[in-house]
């Protein structure tokens, strides 16, 4: 089987933050080593799990180039580079295609409630600004709209450089109908740890993850187990790991992740304002399922 371009578990990493919660760059480059080590083929950087909302452009532009520095072309890197406003997201486009990363990826503007044309303009007018690879995120959830399978499979066919698909809908109806249809080598991830099984079982590329911070190695071993046909040891991984998906998301991503890497005794700082920290309810329950797993004592 053709390995895809970016590989099947991409990670989307934190974005570490010092006590005062500016960018804790030194920490960042240790963290996508770390992910990396553990069996990540790619990451992306400052996407929902890196509190892209709260870092700004020019904090953004700093966290990219200090990862890239530290990865030195052992992986793929992907850069979140979408906004709500299409103008802004083509400039910002246009100046991290400069820095070095493999790829963008760019999301469903959100709030202003663009209609299905307006989303294809959008779209179209970023990866089309750049020479690199565009993935497209569609996540309903937070952006309050969804982009429909005929806009997601139109930019497919229409733009050369629109690549892949992160689908945060659990929608597995609308996942299977860009998968029957998209062009050859357009890949399509799961954006929710929960969904990847059955997504790669209807023919999906694997995912874009939040587990994959604290959990790399045996989340890919589910992945790849799955794309190889080993459907009985994905099912098995699947399940083991599902109160830990389900623990990351007691509350808004990505409070419960970097709590988790605080449990493993490898704290990337706090959350910017309006994200909290979790309650100590949400702590312990947590800790119980890490504790469960064997990934704390």
């Amino acid at each position: 089987m053709e390995t895809p371009r970016f590989g099947r578990l991409i990670t989307a990493m934190v974005t570490p933050f010092t006590p005062d919660l500016e960018l804790d760059l030194p920490r960042a480059q240790e963290l996508a080593l770390r992910i990396l080590d553990e069996g990540s083929d790619a990451l992306v950087l400052c996407g929902t799990t890196g509190e892209s909302p709260t870092v700004f452009y020019d904090q953004k532009m700093d966290l990219f180039r200090a990862v890239i520095e530290a990865v030195d072309g052992r992986a793929p890197l992907i850069a979140n580079v979408g906004d709500n406003c299409t103008e802004d997201s083509v400039a910002f486009a246009r100046d991290v295609a400069k820095l070095g990363v493999d790829g963008l990826m760019a999301v469903v503007p959100y709030y202003n409630k663009p209609p299905q044309e307006g989303l294809y303009r959008h779209f179209r007018a970023i990866a089309e600004a750049v020479d690199l690879p565009v993935v497209l995120y569609n996540i309903p959830g937070r952006c309050v709209i969804n982009m429909e399978p005929a806009t997601i499979l139109r930019l497919a066919h229409d733009v050369e450089n629109i690549v892949a698909l992160k689908q945060a809908n659990p929608d597995l109806a609308q996942a299977a109908a860009v998968i029957a249809e998209a062009p050859e080598g357009f890949d399509v991830f799961a954006g929710d740890d929960e969904l990847t099984l059955p997504m790669m079982a209807l023919g999906g590329t694997g995912v874009i993850s939040t587990i994959g911070n604290i959990a790399s190695s045996r989340f890919r071993e589910m992945v790849y187990a799955q794309a190889d046909g080993d459907h009985t040891k994905a099912l098995r991984i699947h399940l083991e790991l599902l109160p830990l998906m389900k623990a990351l998301f007691l509350t808004s991503n990505p409070i419960m992740v970097k709590k988790a890497l605080e449990l493993l005794g490898f704290p990337v700082g706090g959350l910017r304002l309006p994200l909290v920290e979790a309650t100590p309810e949400q702590t312990a329950e947590l800790a119980r399922v890490m504790r469960h797993l064997g990934m704390i004592a």
